[in-house]
């Protein structure tokens, strides 16, 4: 799945910033359940956890990755694959997705504009392929209204671009693994369509 969108009057760098803030992603992302950082790697890479909604019939999914950031210039990268934690194995609400490769390409194209490439790769994409378009306007929608947000939340604190600001457990890599599919539940939903009622409560309208 790729998606691609223009953002004519948001900065890279606040597109950058909106994806990497975690208290903020709960305040826009109307289809998280539950999100957080478990530990990191190095100062550009952690692993963490994100549970979200979605629409009938398909079943809620989670997800456990190893996530990595590289700020080139004006251009910003963020990319994730799959591994397994044993904190935290595979919920019985829960359908485990498995990300081969996911991630956001930011481009600047001026002082106040870029655009964004998301480019996802799932064992179990159904999910992608109904929220990714509604997703992307919603991060468009947030990134307007973050640099205001931001000022009166620890506008200081941006660990993603000062590592030293970090507060997460350093991760020995021996506790990870990569996630591969064949050791989760099989599950189909290639044929299930959103319902009528689904694509009205997750529509773009602000929370």
């Amino acid at each position: 799945l790729q998606c691609r969108m223009e953002c004519k009057d948001v900065a890279a760098e606040t597109l950058y910033d909106v994806l990497h803030d975690i208290e903020y992603r709960k305040k826009w992302d109307t289809n998280v359940i539950e999100t957080f950082d478990i530990g990191k790697l190095t100062v550009n890479s952690d692993v963490g956890y994100y549970a979200w909604k979605c629409p009938k019939p398909l079943k809620n999914r989670d997800v456990v990755t190893l996530r990595s950031w590289l700020p080139m210039g004006t251009d910003y990268i963020i990319m994730n694959y799959s591994v397994k934690h044993p904190k935290y194995p595979p919920r019985k609400d829960m359908v485990r997705a498995v990300s081969i490769q996911t991630g956001y390409l930011i481009e600047g194209t001026g002082a106040t504009s870029c655009t964004i490439t998301y480019l996802a790769q799932w064992v179990v994409n159904k999910s992608s392929q109904l929220l990714a378009p509604k997703a992307m306007k919603k991060m468009y929608k947030a990134c307007l209204k973050y640099p205001e947000w931001k000022l009166k939340h620890n506008p200081r604190f941006k660990p993603w671009l000062f590592p030293e600001q970090s507060r997460l457990p350093t991760l020995p890599l021996s506790e990870l693994s990569l996630q591969h599919v064949d050791s989760l539940e099989n599950i189909d939903e290639s044929s299930l369509a959103e319902t009528k009622d689904d694509r009205g409560e997750a529509s773009d309208e602000d929370s």
